[in-house]
């Protein structure tokens, strides 16, 4: 039995009655996952974006940031039971705030509205943390990984930052600007998330370290926008990552909620925890290996 539960069973029914998710027919998760989805004017987006979520996730939690076109009205045709928050400020890091804190799973995913982050993708992140990774963040830079959006510029730009933030607190990260990130609820205290703009990557990065989280890097491919223009505006956001980098080498860091116990289950053991010795960062290749179910 894992910390909180893979489990391998032939007999999806039997899986059901033991509140395990069905994944496959032999696959089942012993948690509760939730995705977080911030969007503002993504109604020609979002069709293509729920396409990819896999079917076993428990709840997806649209952020609104005041839409004029029909994103909230698209998004729960397509996705019934589907919870909406309405921004109560501006900004990417205001409206994941926001959804994580109305997000009610065990384990929170955050992907993006313009169709560059692939819900297929989303195994790999949940399975590194039910592994025992405290904290899974996307990679465009590890092996096997990709984009089809990023820019020179962006991707120089992101290099120079990562190796500075490699360099002031000690994390062996590939990529740090990116949005597809996945983490147990738990660990939200720890983060302390407290910014509105793009740098709320950079910030959940560097306090997952300095909390002491099990950081997993996984391999990821970015897609380019479907449809519209991007908000990102590479020299002040990138201003506000360098700012962010700085200010953050002087807080104290908030300790992480530890994992709560197993409870014991009758369904046979498939992956075991890795121990939580000390802040580990996974090499993506290794990383993708460990996870792969």
């Amino acid at each position: 039995m894992t910390t909180h539960g893979i489990v391998s069973t032939p007999r999806t029914e039997h899986v059901r009655r033991t509140g395990y998710t069905p994944v496959s027919e032999d696959l089942a998760l012993g948690v509760t996952i939730s995705v977080v989805v911030p969007a503002m004017n993504e109604a020609e987006n979002l069709p293509h974006v729920f396409a990819t979520l896999p079917l076993w996730i428990d709840e997806v939690v649209l952020v609104d940031g005041h839409s004029t076109d029909d994103t909230v009205a698209v998004a729960r045709a397509l996705r019934p039971g589907l919870r909406v928050v309405t921004q109560t400020r501006r900004g990417k890091g205001n409206a994941l705030i926001e959804g994580f804190a109305a997000a009610t799973g065990d384990i929170i995913v955050m992907i993006d509205a313009d169709g560059s982050t692939d819900g297929r993708e989303i195994i790999r992140f949940v399975s590194a943390l039910v592994a025992g990774a405290d904290f899974a963040k996307g990679s465009r830079y590890a092996s096997g990984a990709g984009s089809d959006d990023i820019s020179p510029t962006r991707s120089l730009g992101n290099r120079v930052l990562t190796a500075l933030a490699n360099r002031l607190h000690g994390t062996r990260y590939t990529d740090l600007c990116y949005g597809y990130n996945a983490f147990w609820s738990r660990h939200l205290p720890a983060l302390a998330l407290d910014c509105d703009g793009f740098e709320i990557e950079t910030l959940m990065n560097i306090r997952a370290a300095q909390a002491g989280l099990t950081v997993h890097e996984i391999p990821s491919h970015e897609h380019s926008r479907i449809h519209g223009t991007s908000n990102l505006h590479a020299v002040r956001d990138g201003w506000r990552v360098l700012k962010t980098l700085l200010r953050e080498r002087t807080r104290p860091a908030a300790a992480a909620i530890p994992a709560p116990m197993a409870p014991l289950s009758p369904l046979p053991v498939i992956a075991s925890p890795v121990p939580q010795q000390r802040p580990a960062l996974v090499p993506a290749d290794r990383a993708s290996e460990r996870t792969a179910v």
